[in-house]
């Protein structure tokens, strides 16, 4: 189901709980949104639809793919940036994201995957996870 987008920054600024296996409809309806939103946006994290749970999805390269609990554990090749967000108003804000990273995350099926994203796919997953951890851009 598509839901309604958050702007609400103090809600927004929250940090979001662990993602568990009761939270798999979340997880389609995060995805359904971002499909629906896709021409303005290519990740969203669940506060974005207005449930602080620690889950993302996001266009890796043409596939939609969806992160339970997603953390980065190594990153390396600091750069500065500047990023858009559909929840926020305004012109793109400056920020500093890694070329590569990686990640660990769990499946639908809540089985743990690590895996090495670099370029833009690292730098969409680096602003869902921002999301998750209450930092807004």
């Amino acid at each position: 189901m598509v839901r309604e987008l958050i702007h609400d920054l103090i809600f927004l600024a929250r940090k979001s709980e662990m993602a568990t296996k009761e939270d798999l409809q979340v997880a389609q309806d995060l995805l359904d949104t971002l499909i629906a939103n896709r021409k303005a946006c290519v990740g969203m994290a669940a506060n974005m639809i207005g449930v602080r749970k620690r889950i993302i999805v996001f266009d890796n390269e043409g596939t939609y793919m969806t992160m339970f609990n997603p953390e980065i554990i190594k990153k390396s090749g600091p750069y500065d940036t500047e990023e858009d967000c559909i929840s926020l108003l305004g012109s793109p804000r400056p920020c500093k994201r890694y070329k590569t990273i990686k990640v660990q995350w769990q499946t639908a099926e809540f089985q743990t995957r690590i895996k090495t994203f670099t370029g833009w796919p690292a730098q969409i997953i680096q602003h869902e996870i921002d999301h998750c951890n209450g930092i807004l851009i």
